[in-house]
């Protein structure tokens, strides 16, 4: 068996014979040999581990940033000329700013651990024929284990067989409900992992029912190991780390062409060597911004307090400005535009119209029932609910995959009731009439059209919709499901996951901010219009999971920009619509609160969980809201732009005045007998303007800035730079003048140097 089965990326797909002959194993399982051998080859079922280098690398990786290798270069030079103490402020600006942000992405790494608690310890399995309780880490591909209620899946697995399994995937996949889980092969075609229904997946959950399942994927080459994989990888360039670097390269060049420039010109005018090579690199440092870290620190910081004040916790500084340049904005729906819990919105006959029979039949049900409960259920007892203390429980006939369907006997006076819930087709198979107004009629096939058209919009609008019947039956011990005949029709509960209040107001004001807003979830395109139409976003245009896997990244992207919503979709397409539009050019931002959200979060120039998100979403996250009100998303933006506003101010104004005094320096050291300033005077005046800037951070924002997402614009800055900076420079010269002729120091070295 190859290592790595191309084939075996989508196992689901795969028919059961051939994906067993591909595994080189049976239903009885391996031996303990064979076992041993083929752990040999895949290693253990366990997530990848760091290097012990890996921290080491990632530390020393913040000193290749070119404005921090041009300020710890200016800092050796600013010793060098005998400035101590200067030198030393700049290293200890420079360590503060590393320190910090290799504290903030070192504490982003707990999102792996956070993985690892989605294992299980042990796992049944099938060992020289024999069933045993062993380690997961134990376990290899070929393996075939035994799944119960309550068990964590140790590993991505296809089902051998299922007996009324039903599997939590919501972490992984986003879908809300349990999924039902049967062996055997799916329809012809390409699946996603949300439709891979013969499968189970590790870090799920078995909610009900038994199985067993034979194990394909192990370790890391499992979904929630490649989600790990991804969390512990470096995410991409964010815009902000972007415009520092592309900021650092412009100083680079312009320091390099003036120091070569002023060095080959005074050796031209055959000045001293040592002192000319001492001036040109002091230009250079008088060209670096050395307080820029400790500005942008600052000017963040007082962002992140403000953030905090509004219940939002900003784990790393940057995402603030990164958060005022978002273009896109990229949605889980459950959980972060819903408020994640499904409640029961309509109960109606079979035309639609609303019926409180319906509720009470239903509710006799849920209350009834016994074993593990659905959130179904759970909607339908927490729902304002009808008296039943004239009901008492006489039996169930439990729900089983096959008929999807769940019926309770109940006394009532002196008569029985047989209530049952389900599948709405498999509702229809067991009634001969149907309710309407209270009145019994026969279930032909006119009325079953009508109930079919009435269950389909419903669907249409995103509901998950079940059928309810009832019947009276006679008095007996034990009720089996051939007792589930002859019934009537009452009519449907349909339940949604409803849009988190104010919802729709923060869009609205994001949207006139200039920022867009997609949704991607895991859920069905019926489902995911209805919500988009609830919270004010265009639903005609939906793209599922089969259709962008058709798709290359730029006609991906250029739906993403265009308003599409996604819908089915797994986390490696969420991720994969991500890195599209940063392709783009696009400053992107997800919010999303599940496992399968992780790799998102992490790859996104702003990853936004939610205070009630699985804690690998919340590690994964820059930025966490801490309360379920999401307006505080405008503020975030708002604060971004403001904080990027004042870092340009400094940007701009210090290197436009700083290049126009060592344009001046530079100037006038070509028609000096001797140099206009002395190295330490050079940088004297550098940090006595930067010091003076220190306040910017706290400084007024024009509104008119804040209305539109903002990006590095440095070629914006180099003109204002190269524009402004010698225009400071006549200043200059005027006083260079006055100096050499108001008080005749041309020939007078230390009088024009003080």
């Amino acid at each position: 068996m190859q290592r790595h089965d191309k084939q075996l990326m989508e196992f689901w797909d795969v028919p059961l014979q051939q994906l067993m002959q591909m595994l080189e194993a049976s239903p009885a399982g391996l031996t303990a040999d064979e076992a041993k051998r083929r752990r040999r080859i895949y290693g253990p079922n366990s997530l990848t581990k760091e290097s012990r280098f890996a921290v080491l690398f990632s530390f020393l990786r913040f000193f290749a940033n070119p404005l921090v290798l041009i300020l710890l270069v200016a800092s050796g030079i600013t010793i060098a000329l005998g400035d101590k103490v200067g030198g030393s402020i700049i290293i200890a600006i420079v360590s503060l700013s590393v320190l910090l942000n290799f504290f903030m992405e070192f504490q982003a790494r707990h999102a792996v651990r956070e993985i690892q608690k989605q294992i299980a310890i042990t796992a049944s399995v099938m060992r020289d024929g024999q069933q045993q309780e062993l380690p997961v880490a134990e376990l290899v591909p070929g393996d075939v284990i035994r799944l119960s209620a309550g068990d964590l899946v140790p590993a991505d697995a296809r089902l051998l067989r299922a007996n009324d399994m039903h599997v939590r995937e919501s972490a992984l996949t986003g879908e809300s409900l349990p999924v039902d889980k049967s062996a055997g092969d799916l329809t012809a075609g390409k699946h996603g992992i949300s439709e891979a229904t013969n499968s189970v997946f590790m870090g799920t959950a078995v909610q009900t029912g038994i199985g067993t399942a034979i194990i394909v994927r192990t370790g890391s080459d499992t979904a929630l190991g490649d989600i790990a994989q991804r969390l512990a990888m470096r995410p991409p360039q964010t815009e902000f780390e972007q415009g520092i670097r592309h900021f650092g390269l412009l100083l680079t060049r312009v320091i390099l062409l003036l120091v070569l420039f002023v060095l080959l010109v005074n050796i031209a005018f055959k000045r001293p060597l040592l002192e000319s090579f001492l001036f040109s690199v002091a230009l250079a440092v008088g060209l670096t911004p050395e307080l820029m870290p400790m500005i942008i620190t600052v000017t963040l910081a007082q962002g992140a307090r403000r953030m905090t004040a509004k219940k939002v916790l900003v784990k790393q500084l940057a995402a603030i400005e990164d958060f005022g340049s978002i273009e896109i904005l990229c949605s889980d729906k459950t959980g972060t535009l819903t408020e994640g819990d499904i409640v029961l919105d309509k109960h109606v006959d079979v035309h639609g119209n609303d019926d409180d029979s319906v509720l009470r039949l239903i509710y006799v049900n849920s209350y009834f029932e016994a074993g593990i409960r659905s959130p179904l259920d759970d909607a339908v007892l927490k729902h304002q609910h009808p008296d039943i203390g004239e009901y008492a429980k006489v039996d169930e006939i439990p729900f089983d995959f096959s008929r999807k369907r769940l019926s309770v006997v109940v006394e009532r006076g002196n008569g029985c009731l047989l209530i049952t819930k389900g599948e709405a087709e498999g509702v229809f198979d067991i009634c001969n009439a149907v309710s309407i107004g209270g009145i019994d009629l026969p279930f032909d096939d006119t009325c079953r059209a009508e109930a079919e058209d009435t269950f389909k919009k419903l669907s249409a609008d995103g509901y998950r919709t079940l059928g309810v019947a009832v019947r009276e039956v006679e008095r007996k011990d034990h009720y089996t499901a051939a007792d589930e005949q002859d019934m009537t029709l009452a009519g449907f509960a349909a339940f949604l996951d409803p849009p988190k209040t104010g919802v729709l107001s923060v869009l609205n004001d994001l949207k006139s901010n200039g920022i867009s807003v997609t949704i991607m979830t895991g859920d069905n395109q019926y489902i995911t219009s209805k919500v988009a139409r609830d919270v004010g976003l265009a639903a005609d245009r939906i793209l599922t999971g089969s259709e962008i896997d058709s798709m290359d990244d730029a006609s991906l992207a250029y739906q993403a920009e265009h308003g599409a919503i996604f819908a089915r979709v797994s986390p490696e397409q969420k991720n994969r619509i991500i890195l599209a539009l940063k392709a783009r050019g696009r400053v992107v931002g997800f919010m999303g609160d599940g496992i399968n959200d992780a790799t998102s979060l992490h790859s996104a120039d702003v990853g936004i969980s939610v205070v009630n998100g699985v804690d690998v979403a919340k590690e994964a996250a820059k930025i966490i809201l801490l309360e379920k009100d999401l307006g505080a998303l405008n503020d975030g933006v708002v604060e971004g732009r403001r904080s990027f506003a004042n870092i340009l101010k400094y940007i701009i104004m210090g290197t436009s005045s700083n290049f126009g005094n060592m344009f001046s320096m530079a100037g006038a050291s070509l028609f000096l007998p001797f140099l206009p300033m002395l190295p330490t005077q050079i940088l004297l005046n550098n940090l006595l303007y930067d010091v003076s800037q220190i306040t910017l951070p706290t400084d007024n924002v024009d509104s008119e800035l804040l209305r539109r997402p903002k990006r590095w614009q440095i070629g914006f800055i180099r003109q204002f730079m190269l524009i402004v900076g010698p225009i400071s420079s006549i200043y200059d010269f005027a006083t260079f003048g006055i100096l050499l002729w108001g008080f005749g120091a041309v020939a007078n070295a230390p009088l024009f140097h003080t």
